[in-house]
Order: C-alpha cells, then sequence, then structure tokens
C-alpha cells in the first residue's frame, strides 16, 4: 500500500493528473507553473509534470498552523 498520496507508480503526470493528485485546481496548477514554482514539460502539445518535480514542489510549501509572532498584535 502506498505511503504517500502521490505514490502512483507513475513517473509523470498530466495537468488532470496532477489537479486529482493534489487537490489543486488546474488554474492553480498552471499558475505555479508560470511564475517558475513548479517544473512542467512538454512533450509535443502534452503538459507533463514528473512525479520528482511534483514532490518538490509540495516540499517547498509553506507550513501551515505557525505559531504567531511575539511581536504581533
Amino acid at each position: 500500500m502506498p505511503q504517500n498520496t502521490i505514490e502512483t507508480g507513475r513517473r509523470a503526470h498530466s495537468i488532470a493528473e496532477t489537479c486529482a493528485l493534489t487537490g489543486l485546481g488546474r488554474d492553480t496548477v498552471y499558475t505555479a507553473i508560470r511564475d517558475g514554482h513548479l517544473v512542467a514539460r512538454k512533450l509535443g502539445r502534452r503538459t507533463l509534470i514528473t512525479d520528482d518535480d511534483l514532490r518538490q514542489f509540495l516540499a517547498g510549501l509553506p507550513r501551515a498552523g505557525g505559531r504567531a509572532s511575539e511581536h504581533a498584535a
């Protein structure tokens, strides 16, 4: 049984598959690609995201639920 939710056994994913795996919307994925946060590759007309690049993108996202700064009011 896979330990990670994006463990599919595939080395690359389409935009639709990336959206399904991460729960992110199409616009969010394309914005991340455009802004250089998520690496995408082209094969003909297909846009592919390698499993390694997807993992790196997700690992680079900021953590949620951090403590508020002591200097915050």
